[in-house]
């Protein structure tokens, strides 16, 4: 299960592991970037003391990315993965595909720490984005990128959506929920600062704790994706061959899956009169696609990440095809349309178990080092007195919901906008914002403006420079 499928020798081999490395690092970097998003709450109501919270956060965050492919599957990583695409790249030259994945880590990772080392809460997968970004729009402006394609539009549009509403959910439902809490807590020391050491009420306790160990674990799962595709985008630069496409893939059988579904769709649209020419079109792409597959050279890792976007793409066509209503009437065709969808995700959705290990560890260990920085920042300078406890549990149960949400429904969101914004509206529902610390959250909003194209930039010239000494 836990089996490294490498096949490299020599220099390559040692790039390879360098860049494995750099994955780890910045899943570290990640780690102690964003732990305030768990720990800041419950240090600050007294909930918990800072080690343990830290200790306890980490082993979340790591349990968090370990069961994600069991509870969530790997959308996030898939979508991550695909920002790329990797078969534009590999056409031209193999050091392109280093210099571009080089370029990102340490872009990325620069951005990161900067903005940790001087207490701003900035959002890793904003970081991460941006640098896969900047890297694939210089290759499509290079000479000689044919097609122009250095960025999976669609994929980033998506994505960067995700990344911009979730703040603002935060910072909204934060607001309610302290009214909510307002309107039917008798209990009002929940609404009063900590005073010493005294921790909250039993049952409040029990809330923050609880919504840290799920802020942690979905951080984890959800975070620890990106860390995840970040990692498939090195093997398969790397390692087409091995890792383009799932351990079990066999040409002949999935041929033979093509043809069953063209049929299904052939025998539809002869039943179909008015959606005839779409389930044609659709069948003439699934014939074209398996002359492709008969003819495929699985040695040649060129080959295998075409078929891997091609599946992608018909995976995307079939599942509109098969949930539209009245469209598929005779359940034996859907059921073979449905087997197949299911098969074409099966093979490129695949993810090596000792790649989530490793970022698993990476994740956990980086959770529980360097948390100080952030957590001072949203537990004392968002706003302008001592966080209350109403206003900590809000905050965290706004969290652990969204973020939550999203890696069941596949979406990468940014778990530190999520917080930051969910610790301002709660203070803000408390007494105005006039409660809030206006350099704090300039800092804040600043951040989250400029981390995108900060990163494009710098991960642009990163990948000008070193593809030139490569």
């Amino acid at each position: 299960m836990f089996e490294i499928n490498f096949d490299l020798q020599g220099t390559m081999a040692i790039i390879c592991i360098l860049c494995i490395v750099t994955v780890c690092v910045f899943e570290f970097v990640n780690g102690f970037h964003d732990t305030a998003n768990a720990v800041a709450t419950v240090i600050y109501t007294k909930s918990l003391k800072p080690i343990p919270a830290v200790i306890w956060s980490g082993i979340w965050n790591f349990l968090g990315v370990l069961c994600s492919s069991y509870l969530f599957g790997m959308a996030v990583a898939g979508k991550i993965a695909a920002l790329i695409p990797l078969e534009s790249v590999l056409s031209r030259n193999f050091s392109e595909a280093i210099a571009m994945i080089v370029a990102a880590l340490v872009g990325a990772i620069i951005w990161n720490v900067g903005t940790w080392y001087f207490g701003i809460p900035c959002s890793s997968s904003h970081t991460m984005i941006g640098s896969l970004l900047g890297v694939g729009i210089v290759f499509s402006l290079l000479p000689g990128s044919g097609d122009k394609v250095g960025v999976n539009w669609g994929e980033a549009y998506k994505i960067m959506n995700s990344l911009l509403i979730s703040p603002l959910f935060g910072f909204s439902m934060a607001i309610v929920l302290m009214f909510m809490l307002k309107s039917f807590i008798k209990d009002k020391t929940i609404f009063k600062e900590p005073e010493n050491d005294q921790p909250p009420p039993f049952w409040l306790r029990s809330i923050l704790i609880g919504t840290c160990t799920l802020v942690s674990f979905f951080h984890g799962s959800n975070d620890g994706q990106k860390g995840v595709g970040l990692m498939l985008i090195v093997l398969m630069a790397f390692m087409p061959v091995q890792y383009a496409l799932a351990p079990d893939f066999n040409k002949d059988e999935f041929a033979h899956t093509l043809k069953m579904m063209k049929e299904s769709l052939n025998r539809e649209s002869t039943l179909n009169f008015e959606m005839e020419r779409t389930l044609c079109a659709s069948a003439d792409k699934l014939e074209h696609f398996e002359k492709y597959i008969e003819s495929l050279n699985i040695s040649q890792g060129r080959q295998l990440m075409i078929a891997r976007k091609q599946m992608g793409v018909l995976s995307k066509e079939l599942k509109v095809i098969v949930t539209e209503p009245n469209l598929i009437t005779e359940k034996s065709n859907q059921k073979i349309l449905k087997d197949g969808i299911h098969q074409l995700n099966k093979y490129t959705t695949y993810v090596p178990a000792w790649t989530i290990l490793l970022i698993s560890i990476s994740l956990g260990i980086g959770t529980m080092i360097g948390w100080k920085r952030i957590v001072v920042t949203i537990g004392e300078k968002i706003g302008k007195r001592h966080m209350t406890f109403a206003e900590g549990a809000s905050a965290e149960l706004v969290a652990s919901s969204t973020i939550g949400l999203a890696s069941g429904l596949g979406l990468p969101v940014s778990t530190t906008h999520v917080l930051s914004s969910g610790v301002a509206g709660a203070m803000v529902a408390s007494k105005g914002i006039k409660n809030l610390q206006k350099g704090t959250v300039k800092n804040i909003v600043l951040a989250w403006i400029l981390t995108l194209p900060a990163t494009i930039l710098l991960s642009g010239g990163l990948y000008l420079l070193i593809r030139h000494f490569i």
